[in-house]
């Protein structure tokens, strides 16, 4: 966080004292005046869907059909501009935070608590403000007929999580998991049940049509595996675990595009010259040429000319033995993509507004404005231009300086969330025995092919790495005698898609895409940050993945939650939400500070030393 210029500060006494409170001496309600001004959604069956623990929620959802026919689709996000006053204090230190940093372990906030986890997040069973885009669709087509943008109050019906409206999409009884139909008799349970699951199907429904239009016109299907660090009672970590992707995550996030696109088309229109939107770039072509060449050698050929040929491209690369191989690809068109930036439309001429990745003529950020500030700036843009409102506008040469911060702090925390990542996985593998320990040895696919070895993509643990067959003393490894990898003279030869290892006695060939076997182990130091090395065992596949037997303790992908540029580590879902608390572990920041955790690392240093 220090190196990359992120705040770890806890938000100051003044800052608290201009928000409101929520304790038992001084709890919090909406008011009558601010109830009369927004259209009331509160006997709207609205819920959210979210990873577990999650506590700061900024969206929910509902979805009905009307007396006319058609669909009635709502995303309801959370109301953060009504708390947050342009240029009050928070609003200052929101700016300058720009965003809530996700590291492996903890977060660290944009706001504060009382509103990140209280007072602007949308759980169930209480009054909330919000901010609301309502569109009425064909009940065939899903066309868009009319749309409605304004200020609403909600109370949440349901608080799920992505694992509970999948397993109900597929016909499991899921009732366990909603707390919320504790208190209602057998006969209510059944009714609710039931709308809830005609809801969870019919927003499937709905995305998978909005995403196909999407597709059509050209977006591309992008591929990340990413990792959560699963921590225990201790704080010490257990496990590392692939994020497993279900249905209802692209259904969510479909619906946050759709928002997204349409509060971008409303403030475009009114403000053409001092909006914020979000725009990615096209990709250099030059910058495919890897994706490319990787992809001729299953015999698939790459269109890079277009968003739309590309993604026709993706979608036909398919090995019918090996899903991994149209993974690896899309992970390389991910890897050849801009960065997506924002900026303001005075900035920049209106046939550069797009969005490549998305395939989309304007888009933006709305629906997480407790964690971004650049939704919280479109927010206001929105109610202005719904309200008729100009006053707090922001001119076109600041906002673009705004942007450019924002991108600056964006990034930044990406740098820290990747560099948390690498180092949770190098403790994670420090202490263990890479010689007897299972969850050290696992199955790897090679990436791409260098002059004296190649890179491997291990899917388990979203890792990758080098793994060289060549040392400096110009000596190969062999790997033909199993389970005894040997350094031997020998020499190497390597083509455009495969290299070969040749001994006195035996010839190895590794072309791109074959899976091989890898054993981790962290390199010490007392100088340097420790480094992760990997390993050639065998030039075959691991016989956990053949065989399909997961080790106990390495591969329980069943409670994966979320990935963690996601992901929310509260344990809180027992708390008192009417007492305030100063940001903690739990919903943010860490107890410890930075004395502390210097402290500890200097442990950490004389424990290796003794």
């Amino acid at each position: 966080m220090a190196e990359y210029q992120l705040s770890m500060a806890e938000f100051s006494e003044r800052q608290q004292l201009e928000l409101p409170t929520n304790n038992k001496d001084d709890p919090w309600a909406a008011t009558q005046e601010e109830i009369s001004k927004r259209l009331d959604l509160r006997d709207l069956l609205i819920f959210s869907i979210d990873p577990i623990g999650c506590e700061d929620v900024d969206d929910t959802l509902s979805i009905r059909e009307l007396e006319s026919g058609d669909l009635e689709l709502g995303v309801h996000i959370a109301d953060v501009s009504h708390f947050v006053h342009p240029d009050s204090l928070t609003d200052v230190e929101a700016r300058q935070r720009s965003t809530t940093v996700y590291l492996a372990d903890r977060r660290f906030d944009m706001l504060p608590s009382i509103l990140s986890a209280d007072l602007c997040s949308l759980v169930s069973g209480v009054d909330r403000y919000a901010v609301s885009v309502i569109w009425h669709l064909n009940p065939v087509t899903y066309q868009v007929k009319e749309v409605w943008y304004g200020r609403t109050i909600i109370r949440s019906a349901h608080k799920m999580f992505y694992e509970a409206a999948q397993a109900m999409h597929d016909g499991k009884d899921v009732r366990a998991d909603i707390p919320e139909l504790n208190d209602m008799d057998a006969m209510s349970v059944e009714i609710r049940m039931q709308r809830l699951k005609w809801c969870v199907d019919k927003l499937m429904d709905v995305a998978r049509h909005l995403k196909a239009n999407r597709v059509k016109g050209g977006a591309v299907q992008l591929e990340g595996l990413e990792v959560k660090v699963e921590l225990n009672e201790e704080q010490e970590i257990e496990n590392l675990i692939p994020k497993q992707t279900m249905e209802i995550h692209e259904t969510i996030a479909e619906c946050m595009i759709f928002a997204n696109h349409w509060v971008a088309k409303k403030i475009v229109e009114t403000y053409p010259l001092c909006s914020l939107l979000r725009y990615h770039p096209l990709p250099r072509q030059d910058h495919f040429q890897q994706l490319v060449e990787s992809a001729k050698a299953k015999g698939f050929e790459i269109d890079t000319s277009t968003s739309k040929s590309l993604a026709d491209s993706l979608d036909i690369c398919v090995d019918d033995v090996d899903v991994n191989v149209n993974r690896m690809l899309r992970s390389l068109a991910t890897k050849a993509m801009s960065n997506a930036l924002y900026f303001s439309t005075g900035s920049l001429p209106r046939d550069q507004f797009f969005h490549y990745g998305l395939a989309l003529d304007c888009y933006t950020h709305f629906t997480s404005p407790i964690r971004r500030y650049a939704d919280v700036i479109v927010h206001r843009l929105l109610m202005a231009a719904v309200e008729g409102n100009n006053n707090n506008l922001i001119v076109n040469k600041e906002l673009q300086e705004i942007c450019e911060h924002i991108n600056n702090k964006h990034r930044a925390s990406q740098h820290a969330q990747k560099d948390s990542q690498e180092l949770f996985q190098t403790v994670f593998f420090k202490d263990k025995d890479a010689e007897v320990d299972e969850c050290c040895t696992v199955d790897a696919i090679i990436e791409s092919i260098r002059s004296n070895g190649f890179l491997v993509f291990i899917p388990r643990y979203g890792m990758k790495g080098a793994v060289f067959l060549q040392d400096k003393n110009g000596l190969v490894l062999d790997v033909s005698e199993k389970n005894n990898p040997t350094w031997t003279s020998g020499s190497i030869s390597r083509s455009e898609f495969t290299i070969t290892v040749a001994t006195m006695t035996s010839s190895t060939c590794y072309a791109l895409f074959d899976h091989v076997t890898v054993r981790i182990s962290v390199q010490l130091s007392h100088s340097h940050s420790h480094n992760i090395k990997y390993k050639l065992v065998s030039n075959k596949q691991h016989e956990e993945i053949q065989t399909s037997q997961a080790h106990k303790g390495c591969s329980n992908v069943q409670d994966v939650v979320s990935a963690v540029k996601e992901m929310h580590t509260d344990n809180e879902d027992g708390k008192d939400k009417s007492t305030t608390k100063q940001p903690c572990n739990e919903f943010s920041q860490s107890n410890s500070n930075m004395y502390q955790l210097l402290s500890n690392f200097r442990l950490m240093a004389l424990q290796e030393c003794s």
